[in-house]
């Protein structure tokens, strides 16, 4: 209560007005102007290049359709759609299979069978087996740690070019026996005579038999993500006609950039069994009254955080090759975008859970000095709209700066008309491990089509961490 107090002071002192997002919104929404491509802008902004260091590119991404659990990829395994975007990479790019060093993939919710998903799927992919695969976790932000983790090995020397990606199947997570129960057949498995199985059996009661079921939620305050999210927007007095103004936004915007053709980087992908999937099938535009009608989902009954604000559990997977400059181009590739600089950090996950955009986006800028208006294309992770309107007014508060960031002034907020202009994860869907490859993804593409120089990805993630990364258009 005495952060939510203090949170609550510094919404005080910022200077977003409570109308924000219905002004904001309407704005964005009244123009479809930067949907369309734009005469490329005379670049007078330096470029990050840095003498001695190497430059690392972005050569391609892709990703599969991301949709709703339980619907078309319901019958397939993680592996199944990390090996689809594998391969739509392969067939975009045409790279040999065996010119690439290293693949890294990030995943959240493991399948056992799998528990090396890069591996898997690269070898199911036709990649050569002489290719180490590993597969990394960093909640919502794991294949943002499987690109900066191939940006360190090419920065290094130890590789040249390398695949990075990230997959979720939330059609069909692990659900576990109880503890209890478990251990009973453990034990079952090693008991020698007749009598010890018999004794073990007798102990089996009907509470055993209770299966553990996965939740979005911290392991160290047992809350959910929607809680929390839900907590730090009442902290920060964001309402719920804000976040569903928001929310509406990213659908509509969504729809607009999936209509004209602009998300370049889904594949068409053939379900076994069932036909050809070619869209995100979660964006749906709606109404604020149609919305208003939902019930809180996680604070009842008086939250704000509803099922229409929040990002949809998601399958899908993505993948991106990532190159020094010089490999790229003796192999003939023209780049889509320089990968600059990234920072992650992390904050008290009960009262500050979400926050990673807030303290990630004034980091990485001063690493590559600049400031928010050098920046011409913003990607924010939406995991809630609550939780990007939270950030949004942490980052419009000289007093949240002061007091929990160690900094004079705010780093203030992005102009609303280069955020997230073709949707995001409320809209386009959310599989927690290859959203981040996304993000890239859309900057790079996004900075081709408007023309600019420089674009900003953050993210936040579950243990209350985050990522900030720098990219720089390639020129044209």
């Amino acid at each position: 209560m005495k952060m939510a107090s203090m949170l609550l002071r510094s919404v005080r002192s910022s200077t977003l007005s409570p109308s924000w997002a219905a002004h904001s919104a309407a704005r964005v929404l009244s123009s479809t102007a930067p949907l369309h491509a734009q005469a490329a802008q005379t670049k007078s902004k330096k470029t990050l290049a840095r003498p001695g260091v190497k430059n690392i590119v972005l050569v391609e991404g892709v990703r599969t359709p991301f949709l709703m659990s339980g619907t078309a990829y319901a019958d397939m395994m993680p592996h199944d759609l990390a090996r689809a975007a594998l391969q739509g990479l392969l067939n975009k790019t045409g790279i040999p299979k065996d010119s690439v060093d290293y693949i890294i993939y990030g995943t959240v919710i493991q399948e056992v069978k799998t528990s090396n998903v890069a591996r898997e799927a690269a070898l199911g992919a036709g990649f050569s087996d002489k290719i180490p695969a590993h597969t990394v976790t960093m909640a919502c932000i794991s294949s943002n740690q499987a690109m900066t983790s191939a940006v360190g090995l090419i920065a290094a020397g130890q590789c040249d070019a390398v695949v990075a990606g990230g997959v979720e199947f939330m059609s069909d997570v692990p659900i576990r026996h109880s503890r209890k129960m478990r251990k009973t057949m453990l034990s079952l498995n090693k008991a020698k005579t007749l009598g010890q199985r018999l004794s073990l059996l007798g102990g089996i009661r009907l509470a055993h038999l209770s299966p553990e079921l996965p939740a979005v939620a911290e392991f160290s305050t047992a809350e959910t993500m929607g809680h929390s999210a839900d907590r730090l927007a009442a902290a920060f007095g964001v309402s719920r006609l804000e976040q569903d103004e928001f929310a509406l936004r990213s659908h509509t915007l969504a729809k607009k950039a999936q209509d004209g053709g602009l998300l370049q980087d889904v594949l068409s992908f053939k379900v076994p069994g069932r036909d050809i999937v070619s869209k995100d099938n979660g964006i749906r535009p709606s109404s604020l009254e149609q919305m208003s009608k939902l019930k809180p989902a996680f604070i009842k009954p008086h939250g704000t955080v509803t099922a229409a604000n929040s990002s949809f559990l998601t399958d899908g997977a993505s993948a991106v090759l990532i190159m020094s400059e010089e490999k790229a181009l003796a192999m003939g590739f023209k780049p889509k975008a320089y990968l600059r600089d990234f920072v992650y950090v992390s904050q008290d996950p009960k009262d500050q859970l979400l926050l990673g955009p807030t303290y990630g986006t004034p980091k990485v800028l001063e690493r590559a000095g600049l400031t928010m208006n050098d920046i011409d294309v913003f990607e924010f992770h939406e995991a809630f709209a609550g939780q990007i309107m939270a950030n949004l007014k942490a980052m419009d508060s000289d007093w949240f700066a002061q007091t929990y960031m160690g900094r004079k002034t705010k780093v203030g907020t992005p102009p609303m008309d280069k955020f997230n202009l073709w949707g995001g994860s409320l809209s386009l869907g959310h599989p927690f491990g290859a959203t981040g490859c996304r993000l890239v993804t859309t900057v790079a593409h996004r900075l081709q089509k408007e023309g600019g120089q420089y674009g900003l990805v953050a993210a936040c993630a579950a243990g209350g961490q985050g990522h900030a990364m720098v990219v720089e258009a390639y020129p044209q």
